[in-house]
């Protein structure tokens, strides 16, 4: 799905983030195997409800890699509040031991945009459009 071009009525589109985003204070909690368990299956179970293709996913202790196909309504920060906000929540109610926390997850997050064509590409195709017949 990495490199499938996503089709509408009215738009062609191929976009893929990866994002990477921590617990706040950096707590270790996908030490518990339940809960990154439970973690993972929530973003699936987010992504099927945002049509977000979930390429990779992988959660080290204290912090997590996604790697995501987005349709092109749906903007990076809007994807991230989605996931961070429903699996906050959820995960809260459902692990004693993180009920007492205003929230899961810190803020910020990184999110870059990846690609099966690189940037210099793309620039010498941009550059040489004037070019062509």
């Amino acid at each position: 799905m990495m490199n499938d071009y996503r089709r509408t009525k009215t738009t062609v589109s191929l976009i893929n983030y990866h994002f990477v985003f921590c617990p706040r204070y950096r707590r270790k909690i996908f030490l518990n195997t339940k809960l990154e368990e439970r973690f993972k299956d929530l973003v699936q179970e987010i992504c099927g409800e945002l049509d977000v293709s979930n390429v990779a996913m992988e959660c080290d202790k204290d912090h997590v890699h996604l790697f995501l196909n987005t349709p092109p309504t749906l903007s990076p920060a809007d994807t991230m509040a989605k996931i961070k906000g429903v699996t906050s929540k959820r995960l809260r109610e459902e692990f004693s031991h993180l009920q007492h926390l205003p929230s899961l997850w810190t803020r910020s997050y990184f999110v870059s945009t990846a690609g099966s064509v690189s940037s210099e590409t793309i620039k010498h195709y941009v550059e040489n459009q004037k070019t062509r017949g």
